[in-house]
């Protein structure tokens, strides 16, 4: 079966089944053309009028997005129309026209694989999201140029069909046609690029991230896909369409479930109130993070700010994003953590030499204390938001006390400033620390004495824990949370909080996961950060669990030898109170093993 079994990233819940349709869809050859010295500026007036002309369907499809899609998603067209308009990349171009005497659609294509290189080569995800809508784009452009069309993609699918690309732009995600087209796989693209958010938004399931999909899957292949697994089986027999057909039966009623239990509190059986909140890496993730009632942002990420952008971000506009964050959670936290920069993210304004191990070098709270001038801005505009609403600050990859020393210190400079310089801003703010490393799992103890909370990234932790880098493949099945070491250090993370009176929460994607989320609450955390859609998932999941079963089980996960038998031993424990093929991916109980063992 594994031949006929690809994997990617569920980006879109739900399941889909039918043929393939592969769509090719590619930048367009471009035959190389010079102009005579008399037509250059005739070149760059067709620039601009296809700038027009492409701008006015970059609005329409807005419209349609509205539609379709909803007010805030239809803003993911804004992006593109900045993009489309940008005066420094169309100046390059323009640059390409007259010196080169390149015809209009040459130079755009050759500034465009520019910048995608550049984007490509950066290794930020932020960025390389973004390549699909730079790609969407420029095809439209070009192909505008070259009196070309790309409307009819979609015209000739009359049954239900799954789109095959290599990757896909929002601008074609929108104008889907969802009674024929039941499902998107993707060569390209993760859960936070646009067309990843259309399609959820739509209601259409996807997979991303599938590589060799293009190569792998053949026009005509019966197929289906399960957005929230990330799998894309081919040739199904008769039995497996069946069982999939089932499996989405039981989604469509745990969604009915989730609907229920919405505004409900998220209360174990047992009475234990646990805080559900956010997770939001980018504005679009605001809205979802409300509409599924986060009690506030535990990860307010801020690196898109800088990311991809040639200037730093003004103190007005910091103030300005995080107070409209403060604002949408009302009466809740807002913790917004510093730039987490460095590493594979450096942006071009801070100019730093290469490594040769970045992640083991200058980055996060380390790149903020040595660039002071960029990071007092940040906690100026922090400390102004703060007059908005409940806004904490919290620094990442902390290994040592006097980070969090010299950040507290900073933090009142600047408060005084601003009440020197007569500016309306908060006197001060909680300061906390993220535990991500082991490091700071040993020292929680110390750190809990002086911070005013802790936040758990699992992410980090797990990698520096186990020397894993996450992005590599070749160690993928080496990277788990659920490491019995790496429980050990939540475990001790949890008990220090607990011991200083402080709170501790967990951000990383380990809160996420409704079966971690059941670990979590047995190791003692009360407060999960959650990425907007697992929202009603754990919601759920916390609602039909008791504290004391969960407790018990973590209690046997700290004994266990190895993370199969953690997930064995969670499993088992969470079998007792809900249906694990609607949360766990696997959905398989270990075989010869009873929940009764777990004693309680």
């Amino acid at each position: 079966m594994s031949d006929r079994l690809l994997k990617g990233i569920g980006v879109s819940p739900g399941i889909g089944v039918g043929t393939a349709v592969v769509v090719r869809w590619s930048m367009p050859e471009v035959p190389h053309r010079v102009v005579p010295r008399a037509r250059v500026e005739k070149e760059v007036r067709r620039l601009r009028a296809a700038i027009r002309d492409q701008k006015r369907y970059l609005e329409a499809m807005r419209e349609k997005a509205k539609d379709r899609a909803g007010v805030d998603e239809a803003r993911i067209f804004d992006a593109q129309i900045m993009m489309l308009e940008d005066k420094e990349f169309l100046t390059g171009v323009a640059d390409l026209i007259r010196e080169n005497h390149l015809a209009a659609e040459k130079a755009y294509e050759f500034k465009t694989l520019e910048v995608r290189d550049l984007w490509a080569a950066s290794g930020n995800p932020r960025l390389k999201d973004r390549l699909a809508d730079l790609s969407g784009v420029a095809v439209r452009v070009i192909e505008h140029l070259m009196h070309r069309g790309s409307d009819d993609l979609w015209e000739g699918i009359t049954q239900p069909s799954v789109v095959v690309a290599k990757e896909l732009s929002p601008g074609l995600t929108v104008q889907l046609d969802r009674e024929h087209v039941v499902g998107l796989v993707s060569e390209e693209g993760t859960r936070t690029s646009h067309a990843a958010i259309l399609a959820h938004s739509i209601g259409i399931p996807a997979v991303f991230g599938v590589a060799g999909a293009i190569d792998q899957i053949e026009p005509g292949t019966m197929v289906v896909m399960d957005g929230k697994r990330g799998t894309v089986l081919l040739q199904p027999t008769p039995h497996e369409i069946a069982e999939a057909q089932a499996r989405e039966l039981s989604r469509r009623e745990l969604d009915a479930q989730l609907e229920e239990v919405l505004d409900q509190p998220a209360v174990t059986t047992d009475g234990l109130r646990i805080v559900l909140r956010g997770n939001v890496d980018l504005p679009d993730e605001i809205k979802p993070a409300r509409d599924h009632r986060a009690e506030g942002v535990g990860l307010l990420r801020t690196e898109f700010l800088i990311t991809g952008h040639t200037d730093l971000p003004s103190e007005n506009e910091q103030a300005e994003y995080y107070a409209r964050v403060a604002r949408a959670f009302p009466g809740h936290p807002v913790v917004v953590r510093t730039y987490d920069l460095g590493g594979d993210k450096l942006p071009a304004p801070f100019r730093a030499p290469s490594e040769v191990n970045p992640q083991l070098g200058w980055r996060a709270i380390r790149v903020c204390l040595d660039r002071p001038e960029i990071f007092r801005t940040q906690v100026r505009a922090v400390l102004r938001a703060a007059k908005h609403g409940d806004v904490w600050l919290m620094i990442p990859l902390v290994t040592r006390i006097d980070e969090l020393d010299r950040t507290r210190a900073l933090v009142a400079e600047e408060a005084a400033r601003l009440a020197r310089e007569g500016i309306p801003a908060a006197t001060s703010v909680p300061v906390g620390v993220m535990i991500e490393t082991p490091a700071a799992a040993v020292m929680a103890d110390r750190l809990a004495a002086e911070a005013d909370f802790l936040s758990v990234g699992t992410n980090d932790l797990t990698q520096y824990t186990l020397v894993v880098d996450r992005g590599n493949a070749r160690l993928a099945d080496r990277f788990t949370p659920h490491d019995p070491s790496v429980l050990r250090l939540l475990n001790m993370v949890s008990d220090a909080a607990r011991r200083a009176g402080k709170p501790a929460s967990v951000c990383g994607e380990m809160a996420s996961e409704p079966l971690s989320a059941f670990l979590l609450l047995g190791l003692g955390f009360e407060t999960l950060s959650v990425a907007p859609p697992a929202l009603p998932y754990i919601r759920w999941t916390v609602r039909q669990v008791s504290a004391a079963r969960a407790r018990a089980a973590a209690e046997q996960a700290l004994g266990a030898r190895t993370a199969e038998d953690v997930l064995d031993l969670l499993r088992l424990a969470l079998a007792e109170a809900v249906d694990l093929r609607l949360l766990d991916p696997d959905g398989r109980l270990p075989a010869g093993r009873r929940a009764a063992s777990l004693n309680v």
